[in-house]
């Protein structure tokens, strides 16, 4: 009987110690999950703000574009203003002189 109660003994404490074990195997493995999914989150949100990114460098660069084409149209009337214009026409001092 002593044997007995003995073993029942060692074996409810083994059992404890494997569910404690198991219980710890478990946290560790829900920490690992949770830390998972926040680095899962995180990923997508800097995929989701590099995408918002991209488009606006895009969005930049043909505004870029056309502000580029504006100017030279812009450039090129200023310069046929000018030469149209006998304010700005270069003058030729020798042929005055004479």
């Amino acid at each position: 009987y002593c044997s007995r109660k003995l073993s029942s003994k060692v074996e409810r404490a083994a059992t404890t110690m494997m569910n404690a074990d198991m219980d710890a195997v478990e946290a560790e493995n829900q920490v690992e999950l949770e830390e998972k999914t926040r680095l899962i989150n995180q990923v997508l949100e800097l995929q989701h703000t590099l995408e918002d990114l991209s488009a606006r460098v895009d969005a930049v660069k043909e505004e870029n574009l056309k502000l580029k084409s504006e100017n030279q149209v812009l450039g090129q009337y200023i310069e046929n203003l000018m030469s149209a214009s006998s304010v700005f026409q270069t003058t030729d001092t020798k042929s005055k002189r004479k």
